[in-house]
């Protein structure tokens, strides 16, 4: 009797979690579902996480297109930021927006090292370019000192792992909801194409 009230209690909490992924939902648009993940939506906000590297261009492009997105879900989206690096590119870049971030200018941080790049031509993978951004957006000493020092190493060492378990392998790529990832590759690197297909794949879980 005990075993089967607990399996009757088992189902019903799994049927009615808010994160159950619901046989029912149509997710439209251009994505991969990750099987190894779990959907995840409390009925209320949806997770958006973004994996950039401040050397991609597509990234740069890209990020004129976020306001529009997360104005048409007005408190219905929590963004994170993931920053990532390939090749030869430096994880400087990474710590300088993990430091930031943790001081409540992640935003700032991400504008000014994008602008730093692809407008002023400057080299951001070294910490003297870095240290003058920091200025630049109010930041002194304490900042140079934890940026030199690798304060933020792990953090950086942790998104790079972090991209790994989801497969990540070309930036922009975003995470939605815990197992759907989507990039700017079907789309010919059209970023326009790209976001009209984010807010379909976000109209979908959040209608």
């Amino acid at each position: 009797m005990f075993k089967k009230m607990f399996l009757v209690l088992t189902f019903l909490a799994v049927a009615f979690s808010p994160f159950r992924v619901d046989a029912e939902i149509f997710i439209k648009g251009v994505y991969t579902k990750l099987p190894l993940q779990q959907f995840k939506f409390d009925g209320k906000t949806v997770e958006v996480i973004e994996f950039l590297s401040f050397y991609c261009d597509g990234c740069y492009t890209f990020e004129r297109a976020i306001p529009a997105i997360k104005g048409n879900f007005p408190k219905k989206i929590k963004w994170k930021t993931i920053p990532i690096y390939w090749g030869k590119g430096s994880p400087k870049p990474g710590e300088a927006y993990f430091l930031a971030e943790e001081a409540g200018k992640g935003e700032k941080m991400k504008e000014a090292l994008f602008r730093a790049h692809f407008v002023e031509r400057k080299n951001i993978g070294d910490i003297k370019a870095l240290e003058e951004i920091g200025q630049k957006i109010g930041f002194g000493f304490d900042f140079s000192k934890r940026l030199r020092s690798g304060d933020k190493a792990k953090d950086v060492q942790k998104a790079l792992d972090m991209a790994r378990a989801y497969g990540v392998d070309e930036t922009p790529t975003l995470i939605i909801a815990g197992n759907i990832m989507t990039n700017l590759h079907p789309f010919n690197h059209n970023t326009d194409a790209f976001r009209e297909n984010v807010m379909a794949i976000l109209r979908s879980i959040l209608k």
